[in-house]
């Protein structure tokens, strides 16, 4: 009993690696069950015994690459009071996950269309989470301060100000923590 089960665990490894190889390569929406299959060297029916659906799959995938990351640490942000440092501190953070995990985090949001409803939710509920996290201590609810700090905080903002422009995390962040204090309404 003990080698079998053990045999389904690496069975189950292998398609999991492969799901997360071809997530971070091809991207979630290019990524089929016989892709996965041959990948991990099963069959498609071994896939869905294992997974019995792509939301299975994609949770499973999510997991083991998020166990490989050093994830963000909105709760540490959180006991920053000072608005500007606040930000500048979860910014800073943020923008070194985004370029810690780029290649992924590219396809995953390039593809975020294609992914399950629940990981989409979760994606949503997330990054509105930082958002408001970020505007708390600002003690406004300025629409205009939001969509600024949804903006900074994006994955795309980061990319384009540090991967596709060449600045560097730290002049991002001033950038964004600069656009942000302008936007802010007056005390």
């Amino acid at each position: 009993m003990g080698k079998r089960a053990e045999k389904i665990d690496e069975t189950w490894q292998r398609i999991v690696e492969a799901a997360a190889h071809l997530h971070g390569t091809v991207g979630p929406a290019a990524t089929t069950i016989a892709g996965i299959a041959r990948e991990a060297g099963v069959t498609r029916l071994t896939v869905y015994r294992h997974f019995p659906d792509e939301e299975a799959i994609f949770e499973a995938c999510s997991a083991h690459w998020m166990s490989g990351q050093v994830p963000p640490n909105p709760a540490a942000w959180a006991e920053i009071a000072d608005p500007v440092e606040r930000l500048r501190a979860g910014l800073a953070d943020l923008y070194r996950f985004y370029r810690e995990g780029e290649p992924m985090l590219t396809r995953v949001y390039r593809d975020k269309a294609a992914l399950p409803a629940g990981r989409r939710t979760a994606i949503d509920a997330r990054d509105g989470h930082i958002r408001d996290l970020l505007r708390a201590p600002f003690a406004t609810d300025s629409h205009r301060l939001g969509a600024v700090l949804a903006h900074a905080a994006s994955f795309w903002t980061w990319r384009s100000l540090c991967f596709a422009h060449g600045l560097s995390e730290a002049e991002a962040v001033e950038a964004m923590v600069t656009l942000a204090v302008a936007t802010a309404p007056p005390d």
